[in-house]
């Protein structure tokens, strides 16, 4: 699964002419790959707040679908790092908020973000030891202006 999932990323790349110095894929688990590029090009594939990459890997998820992956194989795609440096800012305002959550017992609303990063907010919290058994949390708005809402027990 790691090979096809790094020959089609590196064709995609190849046939939009962009390029890399290394792709390297992991398994995070057992529906779920990570894929890191390496390039000199970091921004030009990244986009604007991260916009670009966010559309690279659905694209690279259709490919790898019409290939015959499951369409519950997830693959996330960074670039140089960028959505591990992401999700660890992401992670640290959760936190953050869910701590003054706790400390006013009100409910707190987290800035708009894109699905992937509420799955990850969704994820930490209902997962963490310390936050599992005092806050839940509810996606709530539409659209762009979706967002976390961190709520106290």
């Amino acid at each position: 699964m790691e090979l096809l999932i790094k020959e089609t990323l590196e064709k995609f790349l190849d046939v939009l002419g962009i390029s890399y110095t290394g792709v390297k894929i992991s398994k995070e688990n057992e529906s779920a790959y990570y894929a890191q590029i390496e390039t000199e090009n970091s921004s030009l594939l990244i986009g604007w707040h991260g916009e670009t990459i966010g559309a690279l890997q659905h694209l690279l998820k259709c490919l790898l679908w019409k290939q015959g992956i499951d369409n519950k194989t997830q693959v996330v795609v960074d670039v140089d790092g960028y959505k591990k440096r992401q999700e660890e800012s992401v992670i640290k305002l959760a936190e953050r908020k869910a701590e003054y959550a706790i400390e006013t017992q009100k409910g707190v609303k987290l800035p708009p973000m894109n699905p992937y990063f509420r799955r990850v907010v969704h994820m930490h919290l209902a997962n963490s030891d310390k936050y599992k058994d005092v806050v839940i949390t509810e996606s709530v708005g539409s659209d762009q202006d979706r967002a976390v809402k961190i709520i106290p027990k």
